[in-house]
């Protein structure tokens, strides 16, 4: 029997298990259906913990981590609340947390490169990135050896940093422009012969990678919650902790309801916020002027099937906009109650719980569990060297020949 199936959510026809779209032409996410309808822990390392919900066969035993849930007792005192659950993704050794990219990008990075390897598959992967993702899959590639490239805007080029020696699977190519434009480049160049796509929100992989931070958050705490917060850019990991509720629920044994979600954007550029709320709150200069410019992306997956606005609407949840200062005043308060740094973007969930308690929208009794999707770096900074991934070419989005000259460098880099 066959570990898992893939189904389009619009038709339910039954998919290759590694398609990313649907052979119907269906606007709709395809989703993983396990044949284990029980969440059975295994004693694999890091995210293989969770094999049996993950759409592999078979496991990257070298380099995984996965989320540290632990219930919140400073926050919580500060916040009022009785029931808080932090899923910790990053850097923390003192508590077992061991995701060294200090982002849950590492989560959809290992399945990924998981499936890459059962199809055998030499071509070269792109990633478009506005940072934490593409330093994720360095990650993984410069372990299995896949080749990469790696497409981010320019001004996200700090972020592309590495603790490993052996990274000559890797060419990075920076665009002058935003993350739209990165991801419109890499498009491009995933289509011509000889490189492949990584599939972003349509890879189930992906999103059940993500989803085991609602798994390991359950696991600990005993329920599903009442209530998911998480800050988002594409809003994929809002969907992948609804798919991962759903086969809880499913579960029979973690409750009989689902959580509501509660996304965060960064103002001034909002775009999941303008479409849920039917607002304009997209500023000109976007993404200048963010908090955390990883939480923006011109065309998230929102109206299609499964996507962002069907999620929300099933959990009854909402999406916020969160200021610079209140997402500064959110990062200094979980830093100092809790003891460990945040990436901005996760202030921005802190910052979207407060909104939501102060709006009256939780109430101090509820379960919640509070995703901080990237922590940790000064914390890693103490234990090991960052080593800056070199860019090996620079390029303009409004350069007609800018996908030529990635591909000559790409040949070069690869010698192919």
């Amino acid at each position: 029997m066959d570990k898992y199936n893939v189904k389009c959510l619009l038709c339910g026809e039954v998919h290759d298990p590694y398609s990313l779209n649907c052979k119907n032409g269906d606007e709709s996410l395809l989703r993983a259906y396990y044949t284990e309808k029980q969440l059975i822990p295994t004693d694999m390392p890091g995210i293989w913990k969770f094999y049996n919900w993950l759409p592999v066969d078979g496991i990257i035993e070298e380099g995984s981590g996965k989320t540290v849930t632990y219930k919140s007792e400073a926050l919580a005192s500060e916040l009022e609340l009785d029931d808080l659950w932090i899923a910790f993704n990053g850097y923390w050794p003192e508590k077992g947390a061991d995701l060294m990219t200090c982002t849950f990008k590492d989560l959809e990075s290992f399945p990924t490169m998981q499936r890459l390897k059962e199809q055998d598959e030499q071509r070269i992967m792109v990633v478009a990135s506005a940072g934490n993702t593409a330093r994720a899959f360095a990650n993984v590639c410069s372990i299995t050896g896949q080749p990469l490239l790696l497409v981010v805007p320019k001004e996200s080029v700090h972020r592309l940093w590495t603790i490993r020696d052996d990274n000559h699977s890797i060419c990075l190519v920076t665009v002058e422009g935003d993350y739209f434009d990165a991801i419109s480049l890499a498009g491009k160049i995933a289509a011509r012969d000889g490189f492949v796509n990584e599939g972003g929100a349509k890879n189930v992989a992906r999103r059940d990678g993500m989803g085991t931070v609602m798994l390991d958050a359950v696991l600990t705490s005993g329920k599903v919650p009442d209530h998911y917060f998480q800050a988002v850019g594409s809003g994929t990991g809002g969907i992948s902790a609804w798919e991962a509720s759903l086969k809880l629920l499913d579960d029979g044994r973690f409750g009989e309801t689902l959580p509501k979600l509660h996304l965060g954007q960064s103002l001034p550029c909002a775009p999941l916020y303008s479409l849920w709320k039917g607002v304009d709150a997209v500023d000109a200069a976007c993404p200048d002027g963010m908090y955390d410019d990883v939480l923006f992306n011109r065309k998230p997956p929102y109206a299609l099937k499964g996507g962002v606005k069907d999620v929300l609407e099933a959990s009854g949840g909402d999406i916020y906009a969160v200021t610079n200062e209140e997402a500064s005043a959110a990062q200094k308060l979980f830093e100092k109650s809790e003891g460990i740094d945040l990436n901005p973007a996760a202030a921005v969930a802190v910052a979207t719980l407060v909104q939501a308690i102060e709006a009256g929208t939780v109430k101090p009794d509820e379960k919640i569990v509070l995703n901080i999707t990237g922590g940790g770096q000064k914390r890693l900074m103490q234990d090991y060297e960052l080593k800056q991934l070199p860019v090996s070419l620079e390029v303009s989005a409004k350069d007609e020949d800018a996908e030529d000259k990635v591909v000559k460098k790409v040949a070069g880099v690869f010698g192919i």
